[in-house]
């Protein structure tokens, strides 16, 4: 299998899979001076100053409320960037924080099905600043990328395979997770064959892929990373440079 990389416009292989269509990506979180959704959709970067202001590592809410993110998952997968886009309007003040009362009306708007109970947990979970304040950059962030591995019971059908070793990952940077979220609906769209083409360059049975060989299946299913977005996602999955990514690992992070 080949392992040079290759270039934006060469042509997938003869049994190119269908494509599926691009659509709006991307929620930040809110690690770094956060981007803004326009730049996101191929638009002209916003002005830093009109950015939301965020510190410079990922936040680390202090209440486990696993159980109920799990139950609205789905829902939040499907509907962020409309639940996003609600936020930002709320959040005049670009700083990535919106009202309780605001969120509590989206999370009626968007049908998450949360109790009252289950609203104060993950409002006080999300309250980073302990301002009284909704940090929705973070429970958008949390609720759609999936990088910490789920536990599961032996009833359930794994969907993607577990490592035998847990990865060391690398940063969780926000540039990271523009890329990650960027690319989230195309990965939702076509993940199953995606999974195959990935097994039938991966001759050696690690679950490891050169990167040449990752990128080329990106490519062939039409999601084409920059090289920006590829350096961090690789500094993510492959923190020791050995020049392979699980692509397990990569594929669990959306779909678990």
């Amino acid at each position: 299998m080949p392992s040079s990389t290759p270039s934006a416009t060469s042509s997938a292989t003869s049994t190119k899979p269908a494509t599926c269509a691009m659509q709006e990506p991307r929620v930040s979180s809110r690690p770094e001076r956060l981007k803004t959704s326009s730049s996101l959709l191929g638009q002209k970067s916003v002005p830093a100053s009109s950015r939301p202001q965020t510190t410079t590592t990922c936040s680390a809410p202090i209440l486990n409320c696993e159980t109920i993110e799990n139950k609205i998952r789905k829902n939040i997968q499907h509907s962020w960037r409309g639940i996003l886009k609600v936020c930002q309007e709320k959040d005049v003040s670009k700083l990535g924080e919106i009202l309780v009362s605001d969120f509590l009306d989206i999370a009626e708007k968007f049908n998450l099905d949360l109790s009252e109970g289950e609203i104060n947990q993950i409002t006080t979970k999300y309250d980073l600043q302990k301002n009284g304040r909704f940090a929705y950059y973070d429970f958008l962030q949390s609720s759609i990328l999936l990088l910490k591995p789920q536990e599961s019971s032996l009833l359930q059908r794994v969907i993607i395979q577990k490592p035998q070793k847990p990865m060391s990952p690398g940063p969780q940077t926000t540039s990271f997770f523009s890329a990650m979220l960027r690319i989230q609906p195309q990965i939702l769209c076509c993940w199953r064959p995606m999974k195959r083409t990935f097994k039938s360059y991966d001759e050696s049975h690690t679950g490891l892929l050169h990167i040449a060989d990752f990128r080329q299946v990106l490519h062939e299913y039409s999601i084409d990373l920059t090289e920006e977005e590829l350096f961090n996602i690789l500094e993510y999955y492959d923190k020791t440079l050995s020049s392979k990514i699980s692509y397990n690992d990569f594929l669990r992070a959306f779909i678990q």
